[in-house]
């Protein structure tokens, strides 16, 4: 089950006794177990009927002991088992020793006054196990993946229906072009937006342009971009802006050049037939960020992108060994790449 259809479940109030949630979005997960605690709890900072424990801690077991208790001036209340490591397809030795036959013969008879959320922040879990295959049936397993773009898009029209807002498909895009994929900062945003518009006001394009936070790796694109227009001026703006936000020249350097070593990569398995979603599987990089580079290698030649790496290479050395002023390298290193593109 995706992200997407558990948050269905929850607003159409359906009663699941059991979660586990797994993958590597942080930010979702913990987006879920707090729209399952307050769908649950009539007061969502009820520590009464709320209690949480580290797999990596406390026995199966002994969760599933409290689990089974009633809950204290309610009707119900959740329970958080976190670090499930043994859901892992190869689990980690650890200091507890869980009982997960426990586990199973809850789900057999699940109680109808606790919720238990299982969260393992791993990538991969062993869906082939039995135990996982029972929670399908009696609960839900939900996968918190780094969303698609489409996803993106879907992801943040819901946020603005939380937050009672409507924000026009063009700033939406434009939206996620300056912060990319980072949901954390995504939902700050669109929390930013709710405070300046008034009354039924759409966000538009103009808006986020005036608002929104210039973030990092959406700025290293548009260097690059200014780089393809042979537009110094340009690039070395946008260089001076993220000087302005306290950003170091060297962690800009590193930035610049995992973003033109994606471009090669993506040219390089593009030129020997690889299509875009072999290329994820590939590249250890998220999807949209793969796309963005893929709008951006036909305007370069293999070896333009090794000639760019090898100025990154020596810019970064020169400024850590003190040889040359960080500000002004950074400056001639984006010159030097508007000339030789």
């Amino acid at each position: 089950m995706s992200y997407f259809e558990a948050i269905q479940t929850i607003h159409n109030g359906n009663n699941i006794p059991l979660y586990l949630l797994f993958g590597s979005e942080t930010y979702l997960i913990q987006d879920l177990q707090q729209k399952i605690i307050k769908s649950t709890l009539d007061d969502p900072d009820d520590d009464m009927n709320f209690s949480s424990f580290d797999m990596e801690e406390t026995p199966i077991q002994d969760a599933i002991l409290d689990a089974e208790t009633f809950p204290f001036f309610g009707d119900r209340k959740v329970l958080l088992l976190k670090n499930a490591f043994f859901f892992k397809a190869n689990p980690d030795k650890s200091k507890v020793e869980h009982q997960l036959e426990v586990l199973e013969n809850y789900l057999d008879h699940p109680v109808d006054h606790t919720v238990v959320i299982l969260v393992a922040p791993y990538e991969k879990i062993d869906e082939r196990r039995k135990i996982v295959k029972k929670m399908r049936k009696v609960g839900q397993v939900v996968k918190c993946a780094p969303p698609k773009e489409y996803e993106l898009k879907k992801w943040i029209d819901l946020l603005a229906k939380d937050l009672k807002i409507h924000i026009e498909p063009n700033a939406i895009q434009l939206l996620i072009d300056e912060v990319g994929t980072d949901l954390m900062s995504m939902q700050k945003e669109l929390e930013k937006f709710s405070h300046y518009v008034e009354g039924n006001e759409p966000v538009t394009k103009e808006i986020v342009e005036k608002l929104v936070s210039r973030h990092t790796e959406s700025s290293a694109f548009k260097m690059i971009d200014a780089v393809m227009n042979r537009n110094v001026v340009a690039s070395i703006g946008v260089f001076k802006d993220l000087l302005k936000q306290n950003e170091e020249p060297i962690a800009l350097v590193a930035l610049l050049a995992s973003q033109i070593r994606l471009i090669l990569q993506c040219k390089l398995l593009k030129n020997k037939g690889y299509t875009k979603p072999q290329m994820d599987k590939k590249i250890k990089s998220h999807p949209y960020a793969i796309k963005m580079a893929l709008e951006r290698e036909r305007n370069f030649s293999v070896e333009q992108l090794y000639k760019m790496m090898s100025l990154l290479t020596k810019t970064d050395e020169q400024m850590k060994r003190g040889e040359v002023n960080k500000e002004l390298a950074f400056e001639l290193l984006l010159y030097n790449f508007v000339e030789q593109h």
